[in-house]
C-alpha cells in the first residue's frame, strides 16, 4: 500500500503542527461521516433505542450541515459574475467542463501514460471507497421535483440499473473492477479527501434544502467524468487489464457525454427556465462536488510524488 511519511508533532515547527492537527480532526470528522452515513443508508430493523438513536444522530446531522456550509462558503468566489438568465447561465454551466477548478488535472493523463499496476490499483481503491453511488443519490434528489426534471433523472436512474439487467447495471460493473482486480476498499484505509467527496455528495442528495445544488453536482460529475475515466480506461487497457475489469470506465466515457447533454437540457434548464432562483445553488453544488474533486487529485499526485499541478 501506498501511504505518506507522518512527522511526530514534537519535530515540528509550530504553524506545521497547527496543520497537522487541523488535517487529524478533518480526517476524523470524515471517518465519523462515513460511517454515519453507511449506518443510515443501510436497511435495518426497529429497536427500542429507536429514539435516544434519533437524538445521537442530530449531532451527526449539525456536523454534516457545518461541513456542506464550510464547502458553499469556499465556492462564492467563483459566482460573482454567475448569470441567472437560463441561456446564459447555461453557457456558464457548460464552460465549467474546460474552465472550472480540477479540469485539465495532470494526474489523469498520468494515469493513462505512466502509472504502474500498483499505482492504479490504489488509486481504484481510494475511489471505490469514496463511491457514493450515483444511482441512489439521483434517486434521492429526484423527490418531489417537476415533472419533466424528474423524467429525465428517472432515464438516467434506468440507465445506471442498466435498464432492467442485472449484467449491465453500473453499480455492479465497478464492484466487478474492484473484484477482478483483488481491490479491498474500506473507510479506515482513504484518505480523507476522498471521503469528503462522497460525504459531500450524499449530504446534498438526502437533506432536502440541498436539492438544488445537489441536481449541480450530480450534472458536474456527468459533464466532467467522461474525460477522467477515459483516461483511466487508457491506463488500464494499456496494463493489460482485460475489458471486463474495466468495462465501468470504458462505458462512462462515451454514454457520460449523452447524460450530461440531457441532464443540462431536461433538468437544469428546465429549473432555471421555470425559477431563476435555482440557479444559483445548483451552480453552488457543481462547483461544491468539483472543489472536492480538486483536494482528492491534489492528494493522490501527493502519495504519487507527481510534482504540482500547473493546471
Amino acid at each position: 500500500m501506498l501511504e505518506t511519511t507522518l512527522i511526530p508533532l514534537n519535530n515540528m515547527p509550530s504553524s506545521k503542527a497547527n496543520a497537522y492537527t487541523e488535517i487529524t480532526l478533518t480526517r476524523k470528522l470524515h471517518l465519523q461521516l462515513s460511517h454515519f452515513n453507511q449506518y443510515r443508508l443501510t436497511p435495518n430493523f426497529i429497536d427500542d433505542n429507536w429514539a435516544i438513536k434519533t437524538l445521537q444522530n442530530a449531532h451527526m446531522l449539525v456536523k454534516e450541515g457545518n461541513f456542506v456550509e464550510n464547502e458553499r462558503q469556499q465556492v462564492q468566489q467563483y459566482l460573482v459574475h454567475m448569470p441567472q438568465e437560463p441561456e446564459a447561465f447555461m453557457k456558464w454551466f457548460s464552460n465549467l467542463k474546460t474552465e472550472a477548478p480540477g479540469q485539465g488535472d495532470a494526474l489523469f493523463p498520468w494515469l493513462a501514460t505512466q502509472a504502474n499496476m500498483q499505482q492504479m490499483r490504489w488509486f481504484l481503491q481510494q475511489e471505490a471507497a469514496g463511491e457514493a453511488g450515483f444511482d441512489d443519490l439521483v434517486a434521492m434528489t429526484q423527490v418531489k421535483l417537476p415533472t419533466k426534471a424528474k423524467l429525465e433523472m428517472a432515464r438516467n436512474y434506468w440507465d445506471e440499473m442498466g435498464r432492467g439487467h442485472q449484467n449491465s447495471m453500473h453499480g455492479l460493473m465497478l464492484e466487478s473492477t474492484v473484484k477482478d482486480l483483488n481491490l479491498a476498499p474500506s473507510i479506515e484505509d482513504t484518505v480523507w479527501e476522498s471521503l469528503a467527496l462522497a460525504n459531500l455528495m450524499l449530504a446534498l442528495a438526502i437533506n432536502r434544502r440541498y436539492a438544488y445544488q445537489s441536481i449541480g453536482a450530480l450534472g458536474a460529475v456527468e459533464m466532467t467524468a467522461p474525460t477522467r475515466v477515459g483516461y483511466v480506461n487508457e491506463g488500464l487497457k494499456r496494463l493489460n487489464v482485460d475489458f471486463e475489469a474495466r468495462k465501468y470506465f470504458q462505458l462512462h466515457a462515451t454514454l457520460d457525454i449523452k447524460h450530461s447533454e440531457a441532464w443540462n437540457r431536461e433538468v437544469i434548464y428546465s429549473l432555471v427556465k421555470s425559477n431563476p432562483q435555482t440557479a444559483k445553488p445548483i451552480a453552488e453544488g457543481a462547483l461544491m462536488r468539483l472543489c472536492c474533486g480538486v483536494r482528492s487529485y491534489e492528494k493522490y499526485r501527493m502519495v504519487f510524488g507527481m510534482q504540482a499541478n500547473l493546471h
